[in-house]
């Protein structure tokens, strides 16, 4: 299910599922049903919904829960999402196994649109459309593995393509996520958006632990945190290791917290010192934030 065993021991214990069985050995022992329930449970959190909300409830509710909000918010506004027909067509190509036949309609894709509209009007409501797909059987967990790596070495490649075509300038950005939190497509596709900003990138991968962070920090002299969180993510979880990493930062070194975490879309007010961090549940912020980076670096230079 992708579900660690401590996230399905709290529900356990708050919302009363799973109620697994035990063998002989005091083993806990999962139906099918409750398989189902819980790779029901893990999509809906992933694409934005709470736990409280769907983990209680049962598996003809949780099927008719759709995931599409998760694709809607991260898709650029006033452009046309990917169609039905070319969702079909991915979709035969993953189970068809066909990885260099996705590759490259991934590759036309971003020579036609652009690299920051493929990520927002394809890649975003296509990720929501295989995670749905494969809740419903059609596609198995191999192949929903093989669109994810697919997806990460396109991406990969048209990153280090602006690289290469244009000089980077600050500020230097280092990406990851906290421990406990292993997805990282969102994070890749935020990287996206700040290379296509031509800002300097330092991409660690995921769960990095905070020490680790700030280790890194200070050997690379990033001006900037950029981590990511899914719905998944324990929220006071999530707020405690904020707060850990800001005290271990330099006070210039800002950090941007974005992804579908609820309680992370507000930023506790900053007083006195720099701001917690900077919430952004957007892509499309990422621009409007390193224009405003720049701005302020600008203004420190010139002041007397």
């Amino acid at each position: 299910t992708g579900l660690a065993k401590d996230t399905l021991r709290v529900w356990e214990r708050r919302y009363g599922f799973p109620a697994p069985s035990r063998d002989a050995q005091g083993e806990r022992l999962y139906s099918d049903e409750d398989l189902a329930r819980l790779r029901h449970i893990r999509r809906l959190i992933d694409s934005g919904h709470r736990p409280g909300k769907v983990v209680a409830l049962p598996l003809s509710a949780l099927a008719t829960l759709g995931t599409g909000d998760a694709a809607r918010r991260i898709q650029a506004p006033g452009v046309p999402p990917m169609d039905e027909e070319r969702q079909a067509q991915w979709l035969s190509l993953l189970q068809r196994q066909d990885a260099q036949g996705l590759r490259q309609a991934i590759n036309r894709q971003i020579n036609e649109r652009g690299l920051a509209r493929t990520v927002t009007d394809v890649i975003a409501p296509m990720t929501v459309h295989v995670g749905q797909s494969w809740l419903e059987g059609q596609l198995a967990v191999y192949e929903e593995h093989l669109y994810t790596e697919v997806v990460q070495q396109a991406l990969r490649h048209a990153i280090a393509q602006i690289a290469g075509a244009r000089p980077s300038h600050p500020p230097r950005v280092l990406l990851t996520t906290l421990p406990g939190e292993v997805h990282g497509l969102g994070l890749l596709m935020a990287e996206c958006f700040l290379a296509l900003e031509s800002c300097q990138t330092l991409p660690l991968g995921v769960q990095t632990p905070v020490i680790d962070i700030a280790r890194a920090v200070e050997a690379s002299g990033a001006d900037v945190v950029a981590l990511s969180f899914s719905a998944m993510q324990n929220p006071r979880e999530a707020r405690a290791s904020l707060e850990q990493l800001r005290d271990r930062l330099p006070a210039r070194t800002e950090i941007w917290a974005g992804g579908q975490c609820p309680a992370l879309r507000r930023a506790p007010s900053a007083t006195g010192g720099p701001r917690p961090w900077w919430p952004m549940p957007r892509l499309q912020d990422i621009p409007l934030s390193v224009a405003r980076w720049r701005a302020e670096a600008a203004q420190r230079t010139v002041a007397p």
